[in-house]
């Protein structure tokens, strides 16, 4: 084990501002029960966040970000961790409020981590990710709530990002006809590599104006986005059909009606992948390592960086920059 370590550490002093890659050592990381020798962290838009003085998602200075990790136990005082076992730790206050994957090293309790699928290579894990779990929980529940293939098509907005291109993966894996909605026409060739079967713009699915209802036109929606494009979706939601709801890029205001929801029936389910509870945790990714997992899922690898480079790269995520995952190798 190393004496001193490299992670990424945000800070600020006054109005001082800094993301800097530095050395650390073992007594910096928070006392807890799992030491973790991290493979591989990803980017997701909570880290972006972390990565610039106005994101909110800071509280205490200074701080590792990385919301999702996986990597090897090196000494475990949880007896259902023991050394050498292969780990995944996504969620709760990783990266948040407690320091997070974008180090060597990490320290986390016993509660909030996941052995390592069989069916799961270590850098598959981190494709996925937080990003994959959230695609998978939506999966879940709106199956839960009886959208099955057979009933017609499902909607995934904000296709072209972690969450919404994995969650086109896994639906055509599920052998569901999946439309795509991006903004980015340079997309396109990419959507349909990953199983899109239909691609439409973002305007056509907010178009500038909600109506009370309008005519129905998917029986199930996967979306990340929030904002007046929820709004739209529900209202173009089949009968007895449901929308799972995982973001707020769009905005945090809805401007809907009841009619939905008392005229058709339609179920808005949130997707919640922070606290989810552990037994549903561990049931979503046994199934991600089984029957969710893409078969092209090393695809969706945008790039491959060291930590290091992540200062110039975080940025990107919040610009709308990048297409499937960008992976950061530890």
């Amino acid at each position: 084990m190393k004496e001193q370590f490299k992670a990424l550490v945000v800070d600020k002093v006054d109005d001082e501002f800094s993301v800097k890659v530095k050395k650390l050592s073992l007594e910096s990381l928070p006392q807890s029960d799992v030491l973790i020798k991290v493979y591989y962290s990803g980017i997701n838009y909570k880290d972006g966040l972390a990565s610039i003085p106005d994101g909110k998602i800071v509280k205490n200075y200074p701080f590792i970000p990385g919301i999702d990790l996986v990597g090897k136990v090196v000494s475990s005082k949880d007896p259902r961790f023991q050394e050498g076992e292969e780990v995944i730790a996504t969620s709760y206050e990783i990266g948040v409020s407690r320091f997070g994957g974008y180090s060597e090293y990490a320290s986390i309790p016993g509660d909030w981590i996941v052995p390592l699928p069989k069916n799961l290579t270590p850098k598959e894990a981190i494709v996925l990710g937080t990003a994959g779990f959230t695609a998978a929980l939506s999966i879940q529940r709106l199956e839960e709530n009886r959208v099955s293939p057979e009933k017609g098509a499902v909607l995934v907005t904000g296709a072209t990002g972690g969450v919404g291109s994995l969650a086109v993966s896994m639906l055509a894996k599920r052998s569901y006809h999946v439309v795509a909605s991006t903004g980015k026409g340079e997309e396109h060739e990419y959507l349909y590599k990953v199983g899109a079967n239909e691609i439409i713009s973002r305007d056509d699915v907010y178009n500038g104006e909600i109506k009370a209802l309008s005519k129905q036109k998917w029986q199930g929606a996967i979306d990340p986005v929030g904002g007046n494009t929820l709004a739209s979706i529900l209202i173009h939601i089949q009968y007895g059909g449901s929308v799972a709801v995982s973001g707020l890029t769009g905005g945090n205001k809805v401007p809907t009606s009841v009619f939905p929801f008392i005229l058709r029936g339609v179920n808005l389910l949130g997707i919640d992948s922070v606290y989810c509870p552990m037994a549903m945790r561990q049931k979503v990714w046994e199934r991600l390592a089984t029957y969710l997992k893409p078969d092209n899922l090393l695809d969706f690898i945008q790039n491959e960086i060291s930590i290091d480079e992540l200062p110039k790269y975080l940025p990107t995520i919040l610009k709308g920059k990048i297409r499937g995952r960008v992976i950061v190798r530890l």
